[in-house]
């Protein structure tokens, strides 16, 4: 592979992946369909109780209003609480339902599975490689998420 094609390959390998996980997830789920920003959220959330809405549009770079729209949909499935924020009574905290950390238990709990199988199916030289890249794509992650934040 020349050097050049490596940006876009590894770009669409990973997003493939992502995309490949989520469908083969998405039919034993309960309730509604989530899309994926709605699964950062509930995760950012979970991960981050008592969060505050732009403090969760500035994690996940997105614009306010839209997560504000999320947490709204979010709120109306019964997957997330907002309460107000008794040091600012203009904003919101957010909160996962016990039915949001049941549902991104059970996520977590498949998507592993689903990967693990597929990663024993694999060669061991395979695993090997996969597993001795790891350490260069937190990096990667680390340099984008840096560069995003700005100086």
């Amino acid at each position: 592979m020349a050097n050049g094609d490596l940006p876009d390959e590894l770009a669409d390998v990973l997003a493939g992946i992502q995309r490949l996980i989520r469908r083969r997830l998405r039919p034993g789920l309960p309730g509604p369909r989530l899309r994926g920003a709605e699964v950062e959220l509930l995760r950012l959330v979970a991960n981050r109780p008592g969060i505050r809405v732009s403090a969760a549009a500035q994690e996940l770079y997105l614009a306010g209003n839209s997560v504000s729209t999320l947490v709204n949909q979010l709120s109306g499935t019964g997957y997330l609480r907002r309460e107000t924020d008794p040091a600012d009574r203009r904003s919101a905290l957010l909160f996962p339902t016990p039915a949001a950390r049941s549902r991104l238990h059970d996520w977590e709990t498949r998507r592993s599975a689903l990967v693990r199988e597929q990663l024993e199916s694999l060669p061991e030289a395979d695993r090997a490689a996969l597993e001795a890249a790891l350490p260069a794509l937190r990096q990667l992650a680390r340099n984008l998420h840096q560069q995003t934040e700005g100086p």
